[in-house]
């Protein structure tokens, strides 16, 4: 059963209204049963959500979700979790996902930071990725952003040992932020991001002149994924 978490909670983000296509809204009617996971006080166990035990990534953010149904193609080898509040991008990648009959996804509607705390065990991710989050810019905003120092902490609980935490800005001034929260955790060690596909979002930012920062830390111990894969 779905629960309501605390509203009180600072969100780092703004639903914004989307029209749907047919083909999204059909997606989400037919393929939530399928792939949609719902938010509970009760912490999923991963290996009994995919056919196959295998390397789990969580993506936060993942917009209309192209990139991310491009990794899940290329790595049927691995599982994926994707999280994402705006309606229309569940609806696409739900569709993209039934169209080619991909096993190796499932996907939660709902904010992150409670998907992390109440819904995935410790210890239970190889790679938490999340590319592109809203920088937030003006000052009086700073408190919406995403990446601070307890997300940080919670996603070092919530990785494996050896995993992986992979972040994407076209924002310089936030990736220096980023990198600066992030050191103050030291379960973390700075490595070489894992390759990724390009997003939709990212091309618009390099068409208007920014320039994306890559930047990826793993836990202590050894990871089951090759981080420059």
């Amino acid at each position: 059963m779905s629960i309501a978490f605390d509203p009180r909670q600072i969100r780092s983000y703004v639903i914004r209204a989307g029209r749907m296509t047919p083909g999204q809204l059909n997606a989400l009617e037919t393929q939530w049963q399928r792939y949609g996971l719902e938010p509970t006080m009760t912490s999923v166990v991963p290996q009994t959500l995919f056919p196959t035990n295998a390397p789990l990534v969580l993506e936060i953010g993942f917009g209309m979700g192209d990139s991310l149904f491009e990794m899940v193609q290329q790595h049927l080898d691995m599982n994926f979790i994707g999280i994402e509040v705006h309606r229309p991008g569940v609806g696409h990648l739900l569709h993209l996902a039934a169209e080619a009959g991909v096993e190796n996804l499932k996907v939660f509607c709902t904010d992150s930071v409670d998907v992390l705390t109440h819904c995935l065990p410790a210890n239970s991710l190889d790679r938490l990725q999340v590319f592109f989050p809203d920088p937030w810019h003006k000052k009086r905003h700073h408190k919406r952003r995403l990446i601070n120092e307890a997300f940080v902490a919670l996603a070092l609980s919530r990785l494996k040992p050896g995993g992986v935490l992979h972040i994407a800005t076209d924002w310089v001034p936030y990736a220096e932020v980023v990198q600066e929260t992030v050191a103050l955790n030291t379960g973390f060690v700075a490595c070489a991001p894992p390759i990724r596909p390009v997003t939709k979002y990212e091309r618009r930012g390099l068409r208007l002149g920014h320039e994306v920062v890559d930047l990826a830390w793993t836990t202590s111990g050894k990871s089951s994924i090759d981080h420059e894969q």
